[in-house]
């Protein structure tokens, strides 16, 4: 026996999560389907990264450019169903218990839109010297870029706290922005 689970468990869980990528409808990084299938408490972690893995092998998903207005210039990619994915899903949907597919059509929508903002406002540094850091925050509509704002930080934890005020409140900082901008003088 797999020390992981038994194989109508592991082919349950690769069904569930062929069943989010059908739902979430994009390309979706390793690290939030990840999260999503950890918050729900459907597998472990361990059990997931074999299923995933597998159905990579498989060539049931594979990895495609991410969401978001800047995810082919930074590289980033998420994963999808192929055509053979989808097929097997519709073949063995009924597998799938349906409480949880249940479980699951309540938590994807909210998922999908946590998902999609979370690709289009990013912010991150890159250490030029133990002095220096660059801190570059990007926010995007709809796949149109709306700001690109580089800035530099002296400390580590300058550059961080830049990186977690842009993500928490991007909305208000634009604003700020383009209101000083516009501001006639």
């Amino acid at each position: 026996m797999n020390p992981l689970g038994s194989s109508r468990e592991i082919v349950q869980n690769k069904l569930i999560i062929l069943y989010i990528l059908d739902r979430l409808d994009m390309p979706v990084s390793n690290n939030a389907i990840t999260g999503l299938v950890l918050e729900t408490r459907l597998m472990n972690y361990f059990m997931f990264q074999q299923c995933l893995n597998e159905l990579h092998e498989g060539g049931l998903i594979r990895l495609s450019p991410a969401g978001g207005a800047e995810s082919a210039e930074n590289n980033k990619e998420g994963f999808i169903l192929t055509a053979n994915g989808k097929n097997t899903l519709q073949y063995f949907l009924n597998l799938i218990p349906p409480v949880i597919k249940k479980q699951l059509d309540k938590r994807l929508p909210e998922a999908r839109r946590e998902i999609r903002d979370e690709a289009l406002i990013t912010a991150d540094f890159i250490p030029e010297s133990e002095s220096k850091f660059t801190v570059v925050c990007k926010m995007g509509e709809k796949g149109f870029p709306l700001i690109e704002l580089k800035a530099s930080a002296g400390t580590k934890k300058d550059a961080r706290e830049i990186c977690e005020n842009w993500k928490n409140h991007s909305a208000e900082i634009y604003a700020e922005i383009i209101g000083s901008l516009t501001k006639k003088r």
